[in-house]
């Protein structure tokens, strides 16, 4: 099974040309379920909407609830920012969490859950996009244990571990990631543990998804990875069990970069190994 993660830059830059860019590396990458971040939706169109019809899959979208900070920087106006996720196989149930953000800027952020029905087993599978401002540690940890209660309140009833992906704006070693994963210090919620995919990448693969070779990229921020696939302890027969991890849309796509940031697609094992 291949997950995939990535942040699409909403209607930045030349979104027009870039929706293309995304699309095609989507199409050669194949995956069979997808979290995306800052995915627009609005007069009558939706990017995620668009996108699952041109791959042939089904999708789902939560818009944040104060989208306005994003309209200014753009000058356009009637146009949401959420996350969505898209699947190759019909999406069973969905829900929402509103993200805190205790003394930070609040979007009205937000985590999906959508329900995966795969075939070998259901796979409970979120997405999210945390605060972005280099101070807001504390915030970012909020947000963390907030999404962890989430995640352990519905990774029941199925064999499948929990899958979780997103732009957590946070490096690697950062205190977020690190409560998050769960395995380098406590977790919020004792016994959830999510393994950071990459550890199972090749040790000398590119690893950076916010990449100052990207035109789009700020001047003066650093090469870092800050877009996580998370996979809770494998289930029976290592159902789960991640296989190997690495980037795609970390170039241009006939001379136009998809995005700001690069994607992270990850190999999971979609069926148990056990024999019967």
């Amino acid at each position: 099974m291949r997950i995939l993660t990535w942040n699409l830059w909403w209607r930045f830059g030349p979104w027009r040309e870039r929706r293309a860019a995304i699309g095609s590396v989507l199409g050669d990458a194949a995956p069979d379920i997808v979290g995306l971040q800052e995915v627009w939706g609005g007069d009558g169109e939706n990017l995620a909407g668009s996108l699952a019809d041109e791959l042939g899959m089904h999708w789902a979208w939560s818009p944040f609830g104060r989208p306005g900070r994003w309209g200014e920087r753009t000058g356009e106006t009637g146009f949401d920012v959420g996350v969505a996720v898209l699947s190759r196989w019909p999406i069973a149930e969905t829900d929402v969490l509103r993200l805190p953000a205790p003394g930070g800027h609040d979007d009205g952020r937000t985590a999906l859950y959508a329900l995966v029905d795969a075939p070998a087993c259901p796979v409970p599978f979120f997405t999210t996009h945390l605060n972005s401002a280099p101070h807001e540690s504390a915030v970012r940890c909020a947000q963390v244990r907030a999404l962890a209660e989430f995640v352990a309140a519905r990774q029941g009833g199925s064999a499948f571990p929990p899958v979780v992906t997103g732009d957590l704006n946070a490096w690697p070693d950062s205190d977020e990631v690190r409560l998050l994963g769960g395995y380098k210090t406590a977790p919020p919620v004792p016994g959830l543990f999510l393994l950071d995919a990459w550890e199972m990448a090749d040790p000398g693969a590119p690893a950076v998804t916010w990449n100052r070779a990207n035109p789009y990229v700020a001047v003066g921020s650093p090469s870092v990875r800050i877009d996580y696939v998370l996979v809770g302890e494998p289930g029976p027969g290592g159902l789960g069990h991640v296989r190997s991890a690495r980037r795609v849309g970390d170039g241009p796509v006939d001379g136009v970069w998809p995005s700001d940031h690069a994607a992270v697609l990850a190999d999971v094992a979609g069926h148990s190994t056990t024999k019967t």
